[in-house]
């Protein structure tokens, strides 16, 4: 697992945050706040000149119906999904690919969960595809400004 250090975000505390790649999802960990790092990626989507189309508050509708589903246990501190599109990148994928259209809109997550309330995740998910490379390396950026890395 490689190990990137980065600066303060705006709370400034001190970010130590590293990227794994797992089978399914690029992750990234920080001692940030939850309210601190999805801020961030909410300016990091805008910075790159992009439109954030919807914030998904999967950790909000998980606890609010976890009783109607039988559940009792508490998934997240927080977790949203930011959704949002990049008509260049989107091009140039399905170009090269025109079934890469199943992948937009691209996502970023932010994640929280109560077992380690001294860390945020924030990711997303990985594409085989190797059309789908300008992508994740979109992402990869995005993700790398939010947490003010490289």
């Amino acid at each position: 697992m490689k190990r990137f250090i980065g600066a303060a975000l705006a709370a400034v505390i001190t970010v130590g945050a590293s990227a794994a790649t797992a089978e399914d999802a690029h992750t990234w960990t920080t001692e940030d706040t939850f309210d601190n790092v999805t801020f961030a990626v909410q300016n990091a989507i805008i910075g790159a000149g992009l439109v954030v189309d919807h914030v998904s508050h999967t950790g909000d509708m998980l606890e609010r119906t976890k009783d109607a589903v039988g559940s009792t246990k508490t998934l997240f501190t927080g977790a949203d999904v930011f959704s949002f599109c990049s008509a260049q990148t989107s091009r140039e994928v399905m170009e090269a690919d025109i079934a890469n259209v199943q992948y937009c809109p691209y996502t970023i997550f932010v994640y929280q969960t109560p077992e380690d309330t001294d860390h945020v995740t924030v990711g997303f998910r990985s594409y085989d595809e190797e059309s789908m490379q300008p992508v994740t390396d979109m992402l990869t950026g995005i993700v790398k400004d939010a947490l003010m890395l490289d």
